[in-house]
């Protein structure tokens, strides 16, 4: 007897359909699986067995085969429990064939026939929804994948309650989508006393996902400043609450089906391996770059991260894309984040400071600077000196706007930059825009080229440095409410691009 079900085996945040086909046919007592099952797969017989057992269901002394078709596509993790029970009962006549045939399921079963949540129900719920079918899962992952409207999602708490589902005597309710979760404590720009030129680029950076770093003492605030970015940024629109949501499910780090609107907020320790940044190691998991799509990177003592790592980011922060690359695969992440950087002028941290600054400066300061290449430096948009604040003006009253105020003036330059590049595809923000569509939307008038020029020869900057500034200039201008780029708005653009320049 055969029967079949469906699941999906994931790859990077695509979940491909899967047919998991079950035959009990005569000969030799055994158990199994075959279609490139990873070990976690492999022992999804222990699990079923032993479920069965304790729902009383003995399994007969006959050939059990279980083939997960496309057989040449690895298949991973613990999500193949289900399917692979709901085919064998179907097989043995206890679940009607006809129904589980229509059905793809996903989750993890335990010893007394629970099932336990997995994660990835989001974007299976997604591909189930493209093939039209419905989706059964753990109770606890039901929530996330009700999120997709077009498919109808079961949630069960046990193996047996899917068993009373098929049979009519206890139908199990479609989940409900999880609750939208926002933080409402977001840190305020107003607590940061001083350093006003530094809140300016923050603000810029916000309005147009500009890639930014902060160099000073320590102490002068450069993780304070950091942290209340999330505060001053746009909430996610709902296409980039789903992306985001999509990558935090594949990685099992959504809450109770919660998506939440507020931008992602990153910060790795510089310990971190590359494989933690970029992602990949088991399973090829996404990394930090890819949990902050759509968010903010922050990396707090920049140089001190190791060099390979440093080195992997150059290519992601230009394409927004992260390829983990595998003998059998090529996986793909989207990682379009904003990377705040910041470091200390050298290691000691007080270069500036001759009374504390090392008896090797200034050379201490080139070396430990020097870690940051000049191809990577040249993709910071904003390169921000953060001097140090007096503890006599930590007395002093609160300055500047408030990150409520600083927050609207950002979603108007947003609004007016979705605008612009309204049907463009993979255009979004100022940083996005290159080639033909920058010279378009960001040239500057006659005053304003006739600088850039100028400081282009004298600073020796690259053609990405170049177009970076440009794109700097346009976000400054949308902040202002002009139409067209004027000599102030590259003027301050240049500004920001004197600290440490090194073109490449």
């Amino acid at each position: 007897m055969t029967a079949l079900t469906h699941t999906v085996a994931f790859e990077g945040i695509e979940a491909r359909p899967v047919e998991v086909q079950c035959a009990v046919s005569a000969g030799m007592p055994g158990f199994a699986i075959v279609g490139l099952p990873d070990k976690a797969v492999s022992e999804a017989k222990e699990r079923v067995r032993a479920a069965l057992d304790a729902m009383s269901i003995a399994l007969p002394s006959k050939r059990i085969s279980v083939n997960l078709s496309p057989a040449d596509m690895p298949k991973e993790g613990s999500h193949f429990d289900l399917p692979i029970a709901l085919a064998l009962l179907a097989a043995l006549e206890i679940l009607p064939q006809d129904l589980v045939a229509q059905t793809m399921a996903l989750g993890e079963l335990s010893l007394d026939g629970g099932l336990v949540a997995v994660a990835g129900a989001l974007p299976a719920a997604m591909t189930a929804a493209e093939h039209d079918r419905a989706l059964i899962c753990p109770r606890a992952s039901a929530p996330e994948a009700a999120w997709v409207e077009a498919c109808a999602v079961l949630g069960a708490g046990s193996l047996l309650e899917i068993v009373q589902h098929f049979g009519g005597q206890a139908p199990i309710a479609p989940a409900q989508a999880g609750e939208v979760t926002s933080e409402t404590a977001l840190r305020d720009l107003r607590d940061v006393k001083g350093q006003e030129r530094a809140k300016r680029a923050l603000e810029i950076a916000a309005a147009g996902r500009h890639h930014m770093i902060l160099i000073g003492p320590p102490g002068a605030g450069k993780s304070m400043l950091a942290a209340r970015l999330p505060g001053i940024l746009p909430p996610l629109t709902a296409r980039e609450a789903l992306e985001t949501s999509m990558i935090h499910s594949v990685a099992g780090l959504l809450r109770d089906g919660g998506v939440s609107r507020v931008r992602p907020f990153q910060e790795p320790h510089h310990t971190a391996s590359r494989a933690a940044i970029v992602g990949g190691g088991r399973n090829a998991k996404p990394g930090e770059a890819s949990l902050a799509h759509n968010g903010v990177l922050f990396m707090d003592e920049f140089p001190e991260f190791t060099r390979d790592v440093l080195e992997t980011l150059r290519q992601p922060v230009e394409t927004g894309e992260v390829v983990v690359s595998r003998a059998n695969a090529h996986i793909r992440y989207p990682c379009r984040f904003l990377l705040v950087a910041a470091a200390n002028p050298c290691k000691c941290g007080h270069l500036a400071e001759a009374a504390r600054a090392c008896s090797r400066a200034p050379i201490c300061g080139e070396e430990y600077m020097g870690r940051i290449s000049g191809p990577l430096m040249d993709r910071f948009d904003l390169r921000i000196e953060v001097p140090p604040v007096a503890f006599t003006d930590l007395d002093l009253p609160a300055t500047g706007d408030t990150s409520q105020v600083v927050a609207a003036r950002v979603a108007r330059a947003r609004a007016v930059q979705a605008a612009r590049f309204s049907g463009c595809e993979g255009l979004r923000t100022n940083a996005d825009a290159e080639g033909r569509m920058l010279e378009k939307v960001a040239a500057p008038d006659e005053d304003g080229r006739a600088l850039l020029l100028k400081a282009a020869d004298r600073m020796a900057l690259s053609a990405r440095g170049y177009h970076r500034i440009l794109r700097v200039a346009r976000t400054i201008a949308d902040l202002d409410g002009a139409d067209t780029v004027g000599r102030a708005h590259v003027a301050e653009a240049l500004s920001y691009r004197l600290l440490g320049a090194k073109e490449t």
